[in-house]
């Protein structure tokens, strides 16, 4: 891609199916260094990577070779195998269908970082939910309530 110059900063939000709190402390480092793989596999540049049991929260410098939908598509269907594979969870894991995406300049990098690092201070006040309905009404995206990651009823 000669002459393609970008700077695509992207925050990536998914959760575990119905929210389930399966992602375990032993085994997060090995996820997120998995993941790291994948994305730097595609050529995207894996900036911070943390979340909380039920979900996940990634920047990426973003390479404009790949879909965010196939990203993340690759991201969370060999996640998922490489999860079930070493039986890190009792029965199957899933990823909840969806995602949110949402874009940064620059200059806004870290303060995304030190969001990012600081998951467990930001779930003692808030849900994910709560968190996630912020991140879309702030960016201004227009969403159906019934499409929102769905919980275990």
């Amino acid at each position: 891609m000669a002459n393609t110059y970008t700077q695509i900063h992207l925050h990536i939000i998914f959760a575990v199916k119905y929210r389930d709190g399966l992602i375990q402390i032993s085994w997060k480092d090995e996820l997120y260094k998995y993941i790291t793989g994948i994305v730097q596999e595609r050529k995207h540049k894996l900036i911070i990577i943390n979340g909380m049991p039920d979900h996940l929260h990634i920047l990426i410098g973003m390479h404009p070779t790949q879909s965010i939908a196939d990203l993340l598509q690759d991201i969370k269907g060999n996640s998922s195998t490489w999860i079930n594979k070493r039986k890190l969870v009792r029965g199957k894991f899933e990823w909840q269908e969806g995602y949110g995406v949402f874009s940064y300049g620059k200059s806004q990098i870290k303060d995304v970082i030190k969001y990012i690092e600081n998951q467990e201070e930001h779930h003692r006040n808030r849900t994910f939910r709560e968190e996630y309905l912020c991140f879309l009404e702030k960016f201004e995206v227009e969403y159906d309530e019934k499409y929102i990651f769905k919980e275990l009823v």
